[in-house]
């Protein structure tokens, strides 16, 4: 049997992007599995999680161990620990690790933020996120890159063989999908939203670009005779009032809303129920929000940079992110043409179901049995 390890311990709260990443791929991996394979995955149950890993069974296994992906015991204890349970393979989904796992190493590469916006991160924690990345990279035997973007980055900053880092897109969760208007209506009342938004979604960290959207949202009101209200969700970081500030400022508190985080069972209302997706960022590894949207038939405005034309594709309207009147323009044109505002939505659609966990299992998959090949 094949025993193929897949790291879970980053899957809790702590890390929501990349629990996201392995709950997704840990529950569209068995399906897919060979008689002769097995799918293990470390676990630590005592760390909260909101993310699903697939039940036990035949061929998925859990293996429990408290050493955290932040300790230095986990050096020597988790090759210890895929000594004794045979592991053919040990995939990383942290750039955190052993550094000496003493099996073939799968390694998933997110994005370069800390390296190419230094100033969201002390000097101490860039200089530790170049050092340990450089050892996870030395370490794998091959990296998944979850975009094309993002494998051209990592080998333009890093000396990393070129045949070595595979792109593997990432994919929008099954439950992002059109909603029935009685679900928009629910989520619509629980938020307090109007009947016409424009919706982002995302943290507020200076590479997300607010400050310009909150600019370019000062034009909207002043042009449009009855603009919808901006609405911008999710996870906010105090160190960054910026976007806040400037709406302050500019005299737009009562045209903008700062809804703050979403529910997760809430967020394919959220996305269905609004006029148009709007995703400013200067710099993404995949930019997940943009598939999410196109997948509940919302159109999507986005910045013309890193991954998003990747994962966009023809059907996302673009901008360049630092250019207010372009964002103006796009944003104008969206809101005050319906048949475009249409002709997006099916083309978004049509774009979201190029993208599936099962497709990214299927290729993670392949890379696992190429590198246990002939062992």
């Amino acid at each position: 049997m094949k025993r193929y390890v897949l790291d879970a311990r980053p899957a809790t709260d702590h890390f929501p992007g990349i629990g996201r990443y392995v709950s997704n791929l840990a529950r569209a991996l068995p399906p897919l599995l060979a008689t002769d394979e097995n799918l293990i995955m470390l676990c630590d149950p005592s760390q909260p999680s909101r993310w699903q890993l697939p039940a036990p069974s035949a061929q998925v296994q859990w293996v429990e161990t408290a050493v955290s992906p932040f300790s230095l015991a986990q050096q020597w204890q988790i090759p210890r620990l895929l000594r004794e349970i045979q592991a053919d393979l040990y995939h990383s989904p942290y750039y955190l690790m052993p550094y000496h796992p003493g099996t073939p190493t799968v390694l998933t590469f997110y994005d370069l933020i800390p390296q190419r916006f230094p100033q969201v991160v002390s000097v101490q924690a860039r200089l530790l996120t170049h050092l340990f990345t450089r050892l996870a990279l030395r370490a794998a035997d091959h990296v998944i890159a979850i975009s094309r973007f993002t494998r051209q980055d990592a080998l333009a900053l890093y000396p990393i063989t070129p045949a070595k880092v595979t792109a593997v897109p990432l994919a929008p969760d099954p439950h992002f999908q059109a909603q029935s208007e009685n679900e928009v209506a629910r989520v619509r009342t629980r938020y307090n939203l109007p009947p016409a938004y424009v919706l982002y979604l995302g943290i507020n960290k200076p590479h997300k670009n607010l400050v310009n959207l909150v600019n370019a949202w000062e034009n909207i009101v002043q042009e449009l005779s009855a603009p919808p209200q901006l609405v911008v969700a999710g996870a906010w970081d105090k160190r960054y009032p910026e976007a806040r500030e400037t709406a302050v400022r500019l005299h737009l508190t009562s045209r903008i809303t700062f809804l703050g985080p979403v529910a997760e069972e809430d967020l394919p209302g959220l996305y269905a129920g609004a006029t148009l997706f709007v995703f400013p960022s200067q710099y993404e590894g995949f930019g997940l929000p943009v598939i999410e949207a196109m997948a509940c038939n919302t159109a999507v405005a986005c910045a013309n940079t890193s991954s998003l034309p990747e994962v966009g594709g023809t059907a996302a309207a673009y901008f360049q992110p630092d250019d207010l009147t372009e964002i103006t323009a796009v944003l104008r044109h969206l809101l005050t043409d319906e048949s475009e505002r249409q002709r997006r939505q099916a083309l978004g659609l049509a774009q979201a179901k190029q993208f599936s966990w099962e497709k990214t299992a299927r290729e993670t998959l392949a890379l696992y049995q190429q590198l246990t090949t002939n062992r």
